[in-house]
Parts: C-alpha cells; sequence; structure tokens
C-alpha cells in the first residue's frame, strides 16, 4: 500500500479501487480505512471501497456474524449494496 500507488500515477491512474475482497473476506481487513486514508492524503488519489457488488452469500454471511458491525462495515460499502439481489446473486 506504501508504494504502488506511486507506480498508479506514473501510468495514469485517476482513482484506486480496493477490491471488494478486502471487504467480504472474514474477517473484513482491519485497514481499510487506514490504507483509503493514507492513499487519499500521500497521493492525492481518490479511493473507492469496492470493485464490484458484495456477492449475496458474503453479505447473508456477514449480516449474521458480530464483526460486520462492531467494524462499521456497513457505511464502507453502501457504494456495493444494491437492491436488486439478482446481481448480487450472480456475484456468487
Amino acid at each position: 500500500m506504501e508504494y504502488v500507488p506511486a507506480e498508479f500515477l506514473m501510468n495514469g491512474c485517476n482513482v484506486v479501487h480496493l477490491a471488494t475482497g478486502l471487504v467480504v473476506g472474514y474477517p473484513p481487513c482491519p485497514h481499510i480505512r487506514q490504507f483509503k486514508e493514507f492513499i487519499e492524503e500521500r497521493y492525492g488519489l481518490p479511493v473507492v471501497i469496492g470493485t464490484h457488488p458484495i456477492p449475496l452469500k458474503y453479505m447473508e454471511t456477514h449480516n449474521r456474524l458480530p464483526f460486520w458491525e462492531q467494524a462499521a462495515m456497513r457505511e464502507l460499502v453502501d457504494p456495493l449494496m444494491t437492491e436488486r439481489c439478482d446481481i448480487m446473486e450472480s456475484y456468487n
């Protein structure tokens, strides 16, 4: 995380997407907020959390486990949520 964004900039990148896998793994990456803050501050690149909707099977599991709520992950993943469960299910 420390040096890769410099490479992105040299290659014309104008936004960084942190993988959805950082959110849906168990437990979700506990450093994702720090990664976002660091990249935005150090490199001036906007950071988007997620690359695609959260697979429905992961969302259902996380909703039943305490870590998801304890880590306030929902606020980070709002853009990855969709009313259309068929899209989330297609990522299963």
